[in-house]
């Protein structure tokens, strides 16, 4: 999925669905660490794709909070 696509999936959810979404990407992004800490390098790739949704998510939920 491209990045304007998961951007506008996030556009369309309420601020409570953002803060839902924010708690899972968290648990995940705990896992896929721990998954780089044992040795299993495929999980960079994930990890690092995690981090900028994860940014976009903080930023729409910011967006969204303030007007």
């Amino acid at each position: 999925m491209k990045s304007t696509e998961r951007t506008k999936k996030l556009r369309d959810m309420s601020v409570d669905e953002l803060g839902q979404r924010e708690a899972e990407m968290h648990e995940q992004m705990f896992k896929l660490r721990f998954q780089w800490a044992m040795g299993q390098t495929e999980t960079l790739n994930k990890l690092r794709e995690l981090r900028k949704d994860r940014a976009r998510l903080l930023t729409i939920k910011r967006e969204k909070s303030n007007g």
